[in-house]
């Protein structure tokens, strides 16, 4: 099993918290992991995006050129990563505020309402886990909650652990949307 991830948006959408949980989750399950972020000077509105390697065996190298799944989170990150899709693999994006949608037939595409389904939840800092929730519902590789769940809590600081059910429901959401 290799999963061979990246999730690309603006700063401030928690692009690098969804990897680094994702990555901890892979590491309680167990897994190889690389978690690879890249992102501009600006601490909000910049680009952001996180390379994510989940696998069985021993990774050679946390640089990629294609990707099983990408998440896009803005127009930019769509129109620089849909061409990254690997052939049968996985794009999954947010519709809020893209124009030109992604018109590739040889994947799986799945534009999602991320922001519609955090303000149902009532939370504007759950929209990050909403997208975790599509996600993880999305890859081939399942990884088990209570390992995510243990993600969150290594990745959060002890402050915000209040806030993991609310996560965990903003995972459920997410899920329910693919």
């Amino acid at each position: 099993m290799k999963e061979e991830i990246i999730i690309a948006g603006f700063g401030g959408q928690g692009v690098l918290s969804m990897g680094k949980i994702l990555a901890y989750s892979g590491l309680m399950d167990d897994k190889e992991v690389t978690w690879m972020p890249s992102y501009g000077p600006e601490q909000r509105g910049g680009t952001a995006n996180v390379t994510v390697i989940l696998a069985d065996s021993k990774i050679s190298s946390p640089v990629l050129d294609k990707y099983d799944i990408v998440v896009a989170l803005n127009q930019q990150s769509l129109d620089k990563f849909t061409s990254k899709v690997k052939p049968g693999g996985t794009l999954i994006y947010d519709t809020n505020g893209i124009h030109n949608h992604p018109k590739r037939e040889d994947i799986k595409i799945y534009p999602i309402d991320a922001m519609e389904a955090t303000l149902e939840l009532g939370n504007s800092k759950a929209y990050n886990m909403v997208v975790m929730g599509a996600l993880l519902q999305a890859m081939d590789y399942k990884l088990p909650m209570e390992n995510v769940v243990k993600g969150l809590k290594k990745s959060l600081p002890e402050r915000h652990h209040k806030l993991i059910p609310l996560n965990e429901k903003a995972i459920e959401k997410g899920a329910s949307l693919l």
